[in-house]
């Protein structure tokens, strides 16, 4: 399988992020180069890959719905293994995506005891419209924390459906992006643009990292 890597991957103990696109475009669309590039520029090494069914797509252009979730996290996990032998012990692994990747991502997280944390940008937690079909049953397994970076105007959920979440929630913190859209888009009316949110969300899951990190050097005495 064909990794995209940044180029500090490997340079040193700095963090790993496997990332992992959205249903319906690959992992070198323009959010998702924008993304790697400002997780990068905070010091967040990432890595990303295609599902069996985008990779598909791009070798004959037909588009396909996702796999079965099953094969998902087979394949999320297959990078994540394949990752972890390229890198230091001491390195920290995360994993996350976009929109499906992100959930898939969480879903690998209540699964895997192994992984240092999880980061949603654009979390689908409904359908658009469908505040009864919350896709966060397995919130209450996660192994690690989780972040998720949300626009406030997301229709797969937005800051006044996620008021008093649940709190069995209680490894998962929710960043909001004032305006944006699930591609993070702002309103037009905003002095803002989707760049400076995704470097927002980017600054976001920095200064998540560096609380795992304290976090750990606490619980062992450092």
């Amino acid at each position: 399988m064909d990794l995209i890597k940044t180029k500090s991957f490997g340079a040193g103990f700095g963090p790993v992020l496997v990332l992992a696109h959205g249903a319906g475009a690959p992992a070198d669309s323009p959010f998702m180069e924008g993304l790697a590039q400002a997780l990068e520029v905070n010091g967040i090494s990432t890595v990303r890959f295609e599902f069996p069914y985008m990779q598909k797509r791009r070798e004959d252009g037909r588009k396909r719905p996702p796999d079965r979730q099953p094969r998902l996290l087979e394949c999320f996990s297959e990078v994540v293994d394949q990752v972890r032998r390229e890198v230091n012990d001491d390195c920290p692994v995360l994993v996350g995506g976009k929109s499906m990747g992100g959930r898939i991502a969480s879903v690998l997280a209540s699964e895997r005891s192994d992984l240092a944390g999880v980061v949603g940008f654009g979390y689908p937690f409904h359908p658009p419209g469908r505040l009864d079909k919350w896709r966060t049953e397995h919130f209450a397994s996660l192994h690690c924390p989780m972040l998720v970076v949300q626009g406030t105007r997301d229709p797969f959920g937005k800051f006044e459906e996620l008021a008093g979440y649940p709190e069995t929630w209680d490894r998962v913190r929710v960043e909001w992006l004032t305006g944006g859209n699930h591609d993070f888009q702002p309103l037009a009316r905003q002095q803002s643009s989707q760049p400076a949110l995704i470097a927002d969300a980017a600054r976001q899951a920095r200064a998540f990292v560096d609380n795992l990190s304290q976090a750990q050097a606490s619980s062992i005495g450092v």
